[in-house]
């Protein structure tokens, strides 16, 4: 079967190449009264488009959307919302000397033998453009997050090297990479300039903190809270790993500094630390989420590349001029960030009104 949707509850089906005429996505599942308008799933998809700044891709994409069902004086019907992101500032003929190539680092060839046919124009399905789609489900997911108190917060954690030391949320926005240590920030953006001046790119890690999440999302064994986070972020092209809490450090640590002491406090059940990342035996624990996935380098860079075509003959690979290599990030965490905020807040209203509908009024309720 196709695996174009994502989610049970709230069910998502995203649609569309990237030079093709537009791309889009159903959002199924979602309430009814929910207010809803264009300028609300604006805002997030404005994070992610390009142009944002001399670290991103030249390219042109204006990424307006339009509600084309599901909304009706500026609220949600609860049938499905159906949303359109016409393509802009395509240059397909860039492309026209790969038709037949395998680039590195990209889906063709496996696109190819796969369903024995592909759309070579800038990777088509396979491109970072649907992550567009996504964002736009996502910013419906968040408006029904907030409702309930929970929030979900992005960035960059680190490029390359270069780790954040301090963690101040206010600072995310105002820097080009979205970091919250503004000192690291500089160095990042300084080193991606350098790759980029290289004809290099460089990969690094994102951070994802959802606050306010409830006690008891999640559906063990199969649907537990981590799997479902882990699949939905890995779906996300470029993600290469996810760490959930501790993550892989945990394979390094005692049992004794692992474990989360549970404590009693306030009238509700919470952990002393959050090693766990707020998720135990698959279920949220209503401390913080935290979740942090691997971004690779992008795979088109300027240094010219030995690949090979369909029929197999050794090809060398490169974008051509400046221009058309500017036409590409050197770096994709920053624009990675609203992205990953969207997966995790489907997941999460995937699985809160999965919750609503086991136990009615939501997780704790008796």
């Amino acid at each position: 079967m196709a695996g174009n949707s994502f989610g049970k509850a709230f069910r998502v089906t995203t649609w569309g190449e990237s030079h093709g005429r537009a791309i889009g996505v159903v959002v199924d599942g979602c309430p009814p009264g929910l207010p809803l308008d264009e300028p609300s799933i604006q805002k997030d998809l404005d994070r992610r488009k390009p142009g944002q700044s001399e670290l991103t891709t030249a390219r042109e994409e204006g990424d307006k959307v339009e509600i084309l069902s599901g909304v009706f004086e500026g609220k949600t019907l609860g049938t499905p919302v159906c949303l359109l992101i016409l393509n802009e500032g395509q240059q397909s003929h860039r492309y026209d000397h790969l038709r037949d190539v395998f680039r590195p680092g990209h889906a063709e060839a496996t696109y190819y033998q796969k369903y024995g046919i592909y759309d070579h124009r800038g990777g088509g399905r396979a491109s970072a453009r649907e992550t567009a789609a996504r964002v736009a489900a996502g910013a419906v997911a968040k408006q029904i997050l907030l409702e309930q108190g929970i929030e979900v917060i992005g960035y960059t954690r680190k490029v390359g090297p270069i780790e954040a030391e301090t963690f101040d949320l206010q600072e995310i926005e105002k820097n080009a990479v979205r970091c919250p240590d503004p000192v690291q920030a500089k160095k990042m953006a300084d080193l991606i300039r350098q790759v980029r001046d290289e004809d290099d790119s460089i990969g690094g890690v994102v951070e994802v903190i959802a606050t306010g999440v409830p006690a008891g999302l999640g559906e063990p064994v199969y649907d537990k809270m981590d799997a479902d986070l882990a699949k939905g972020l890995m779906s996300i092209n470029a993600i290469k790993g996810v760490e959930i809490g501790a993550g892989l450090g945990a394979a390094g640590m005692r049992g004794s500094e692992n474990n989360d002491p549970w404590i009693f406090e306030n009238g509700r059940f919470r952990t002393k630390t959050n090693h766990a990342g707020g998720i135990v035996g698959g279920i949220t624990t209503g401390e913080d989420l935290v979740v942090r996935i691997a971004v690779k380098p992008p795979s088109t860079i300027g240094i010219p590349q030995q690949t090979v075509d369909r029929i197999g003959q050794t090809v060398t690979v490169t974008p051509g001029d400046t221009e058309a290599r500017r036409r590409h990030d050197p770096c994709i965490c920053p624009r990675v960030v609203p992205v990953a905020e969207a997966m995790v807040a489907i997941v999460l209203t995937d699985h809160f009104l999965r919750q609503r509908a086991l136990r009615g009024a939501g997780p704790d309720a008796e």
